[in-house]
């Protein structure tokens, strides 16, 4: 069965909602296809205990306020799941699932979209799958050797899974910190980080993390020096829960390993650390396999965009996969403007 809109959303967590309060305010048909089961994105995944960096008020996609969370300064994922289930109801969104894109092909005048539930034409695609799905793993020696249990950032739940073991953490970016923090009082835990961690000042959160990525944008703009944005800050939100470790002594990083055994890891001189289970957080690839019939990759595997439109299909937006396609877009509070600007291009396109 073949169906045609104006434009398909691929994706109906926050980077699609907010695509789709854009385009509904633009008065455009479109429709939202999601994978998933129920509303609430990639959140509905997380492990048990994280919260966001920033205050309700602070994360908030376009139109409407996330309510405060009674009890929580920083709302946790449950909270969010609630948040984006309620906004999708709210305006009314068109979102269709469990619908898996497998492809979109270019067709005519039209793109089509392949899927398994049969197919939509549209005149303007806009992809807002995020990352979750495609988590990274690197290739350390002997991984495949390791008798334990490995297993990545998406597959984390409870530190009651590891009570009483031996527990290595790799990665010192905020889900390797918050991990870490979590493991931090159950088991015998050893967190291993590339460079040593490098938190951010206890007061900064995700509203001046947003504003620093802003700041950032706007320079570059203006042929001004480079800020350096976030990254100049540090690596770590020191959320509640990784500072109150750390200033107990329990958040102490040592080197990476440079390669791992059947019994654990080893550094470069030797020491070894036996381990029962390896949690890498060691994040994420953007997931666009389902954009790959259209060959818009680079050499690096990377799509060329101008803000979130594809240089060599103009037809074809990207939004949500981080400051590649906006400032923060991969967050709730920084998607709602390339959402915004993504939405309007779109609407010109088709009114040309």
């Amino acid at each position: 069965m073949t169906r045609q809109a104006d434009v398909v959303v691929i994706g109906g967590g926050q980077a699609g909602l907010a695509a789709g309060y854009h385009l509904r305010r633009l008065g455009l048909d479109f429709i939202i296809l999601d994978a998933q089961a129920e509303a609430g994105g990639a959140w509905q995944h997380a492990w048990d205990s994280l919260h966001l960096f920033s205050p309700a008020a602070y994360s908030s996609l376009p139109g409407r306020p996330m309510p405060v969370q009674l009890g929580e300064v920083y709302p946790d994922a449950g909270h969010v799941v609630g948040y984006l289930t309620e906004y999708e109801r709210r305006y009314d969104l068109p979102v269709r699932r469990p619908v898996r894109v497998t492809g979109v092909h270019q067709d005519g005048e039209f793109l089509r979209v392949e899927t398994d539930m049969g197919v939509w034409r549209a005149r303007a695609v806009i992809s807002a799958t995020g990352t979750w799905w495609r988590p990274f793993l690197p290739a350390v020696p002997g991984r495949a050797d390791f008798s334990g249990r490995q297993l990545h950032t998406v597959e984390y739940r409870s530190p009651r899974d590891f009570a009483g073991q031996r527990v290595i953490v790799v990665g010192g970016g905020n889900s390797g910190a918050q991990i870490a923090a979590d493991l931090a009082y159950d088991t015998d835990l050893t967190w291993a980080t590339q460079r040593p961690p490098r938190f951010l000042a206890d007061d900064i959160d995700g509203r001046a993390l947003f504003d620093t990525a802003t700041a950032r944008r706007r320079a570059l703009e203006e042929d001004r020096t480079d800020t350096g944005g976030v990254a100049s800050l540090g690596d770590i939100v020191a959320v509640p829960p990784v500072r109150a470790a750390r200033d107990a002594g329990r958040l102490k990083a040592a080197p990476m390993f440079v390669r791992l055994d059947r019994d654990g890891v080893v550094w470069a001189d030797g020491t070894r650390a036996p381990a029962d289970a390896i949690i890498w957080c060691t994040g994420f690839r953007p997931a666009l396999s389902h954009l790959a019939p259209l060959q818009l990759r680079g050499r690096r595997g990377h799509i060329a965009t101008t803000g979130t439109r594809a240089v060599d299909e103009q037809r074809l937006h990207l939004l949500g996969y981080g400051d590649w396609t906006g400032p923060a877009s991969a967050t709730l509070i920084g998607v709602g403007r390339p959402a915004r600007d993504a939405a309007r291009e779109v609407a010109g396109m088709l009114r040309a």
